[in-house]
């Protein structure tokens, strides 16, 4: 926008109008950028008309219900003697129909690279003594505090509060207490960087669906281990990451500098084809966060430490403007659809009973309703009724497609379920598949691939060991070759859809893809009716 100086009031109804329209596409978030022309170019205003063009803008949001924060300034040469500045500002309301706009972050590095520790100080807000103390609060099993490695997945949850302050358990607050007073959520998933528990890693990246990945290197080792390992599984699932380089409170200057330089020669490679944007200033944080959402081509590094808390409000400005990937029409899209929840935890909870963690990824799912949950080591669907929903550690009534969430379901039998499983509404006659056919690229293997290697596949929440049945057009595959490959499920038949992409690793060996062919087995044969009883689905 150039000015909004005392607009009449058709014009500010019309203003509004606009802002609403704005919002929605940016699913709650929009930056305004005000002293530019529409064509772009930057003319700035002078000081009073900036203050009123401002002034005018808080109104519109007002009559929004939005919130509104100044990002930047800058001033700008023009033929003028009057200094003309452009100001940038956030606009951000929530959604009616949701209580906080929802991003999910996936931490992946080395084992060792600060990680789990940079999750504490992001989400307790205290620094860390340099000996751990951080993380201790993040770790889930008695093993991971005594040898100090995540082992598993476990979720931490940073808020921003509609001005764009960060809402953290500094305060001693409760989770629930972060939920109520934050306008965005950031659900980060603190992933395992050792590469004994590399499946866990996968199948946290596979089945999360994240929206970003953090990639966190240590200064003072610089690319190292499992690093590359897990830079290739973001891109080949085609995750946009930034770089965190942590620990700068270890090392000189020259070294911090020459491991920006690695991760530069790494990323500006073929295979990556990636832009770092180094990110020194505020401002480089703005434009970071915007470039980054518009072109998944831009890397943004960061260089912090999580023991001085140098650089640390830097990741904040940028993880506060950060925009969702998908817009409002995607998700209307998808949750027009019928109900698919993935199923990827399970537990027991006293005087509560069996309780599903998952995503959703597509339809809603409101409290109260009846769904089929399968497929079965033999193939059918079982029904059962959703008692309650929490997100986030908190109540919720209804879910909508992209959120992650737990379900309860009461007395249902645990040992029924398994992680891999699907819930799916009744009528959607879901397909199932023991033998499936995939493109694939040998990403890496020792010897060649033939027919009957066995592989352990990831497609989405599955993962179960499959038995290669044919190579279409050749005998056997050498590394970084392509094919269309017919593998078998040794123990049981999956949910899966044509498309998804496919991730699969034995030893050494890896690879990448999507499926192409599933032989679905017809629901007539896999006995649904019998498990409903007749007469209530009728096919």
């Amino acid at each position: 926008q150039l000015k909004l100086v005392n607009p009449s009031q058709y014009r500010f109804e019309h203003l509004v109008t606009q802002m609403k329209w704005r919002l929605q596409e940016g699913r709650g978030e929009a930056v305004y950028q005000i002293g530019v022309e529409d064509n772009g170019l930057l003319v700035g205003l002078s000081e009073e008309e900036m203050r009123a063009s401002l002034k005018t803008l808080r109104r519109m949001a007002e009559k929004v219900g939005a919130d509104i924060t100044v990002l930047r300034e800058r001033e700008v040469d023009y033929d003028s003697d009057v200094p003309r500045k452009i100001t940038e500002v956030l606009v951000r309301k929530v959604p009616d129909n949701q209580q906080f706009l929802d991003l999910r972050v996936a931490v992946l590095g080395n084992v060792d690279s600060g990680k789990s520790t940079l999750l504490g100080v992001l989400t307790q807000g205290e620094l860390d003594n340099g000996r751990g103390r951080a993380r201790l609060n993040l770790f889930r099993h008695l093993h991971e505090i005594q040898s100090g490695r995540t082992s598993s997945i476990s979720f931490e949850i940073l808020g921003f509060n509609s001005k764009g302050e960060v809402v953290n358990y500094s305060d001693s607050r409760t989770a629930e207490e972060i939920c109520e007073s934050s306008s965005k959520m950031i659900t980060f998933i603190d992933l395992a960087g050792h590469h004994k528990y590399l499946k866990t890693t996968i199948f946290g990246l596979t089945s999360y669906c994240p929206d970003f990945a953090m990639l966190v290197v240590s200064a003072n080792t610089g690319i190292a281990g499992t690093t590359r390992e897990h830079l290739g599984l973001a891109m080949a699932l085609k995750v946009p990451f930034f770089i965190v380089i942590s620990k700068v409170d270890l090392c000189s200057k020259a070294t911090v500098e020459r491991t920006v330089k690695q991760l530069e020669r790494i990323l500006k490679q073929p295979g990556c084809n990636k832009l770092p944007l180094l990110v020194n200033s505020d401002d480089d944080a703005v434009t970071a966060a915007q470039q980054f959402a518009q072109s998944p081509n831009i890397t943004p590094i960061f260089t912090l430490s999580s023991v001085s808390g140098e650089n640390l409000d830097l990741l904040k400005i940028f993880l506060n403007i950060l925009p969702p990937l998908t817009n409002s029409k995607e998700q209307e899209e998808l949750m027009q659809q019928l109900t698919e929840f993935q199923v990827d935890e399970i537990y027991t909870v006293p005087e509560v009973g069996t309780v599903v963690g998952g995503t959703l990824s597509s339809g809603i799912c409101r409290e109260g309703e009846n769904l089929v949950v399968g497929p079965t080591d033999d193939g059918k669907f079982l029904r059962l009724k959703v008692c309650s929903i929490q997100r986030n550690r908190s109540a919720c009534r209804v879910l909508r497609a992209g959120q992650a969430a737990t379900l309860a379901l009461g007395p249902f039998d645990r040992s029924l379920l398994r992680k891999g499983m699907v819930m799916v509404s009744p009528e959607m006659n879901p397909t199932i598949c023991s033998v499936f056919e995939a493109e694939i690229v040998l990403l890496f293997h020792a010897t060649t691939f033939r027919k009957g290697f066995q592989v352990t596949v990831h497609v989405g929440n599955v993962r179960q060991t499959a038995i290669v049945e044919k190579i279409h057009g050749k005998d056997k595959l050498r590394t970084g070759e392509k094919a269309v490959v017919r593998f078998r499920f040794i123990k049981h038949p999956e949910y899966l859809k044509i498309g998804a992409k496919l991730l699969f690793r034995e030893g050494v060996t890896k690879g990448i893809g999507h499926v192409t062919d599933l032989q679905a087995i017809t629901t007539k044969e896999n006995g649904l009716e019998e498990s409903l009883g007749p007469g209530q689905l009728s096919f």
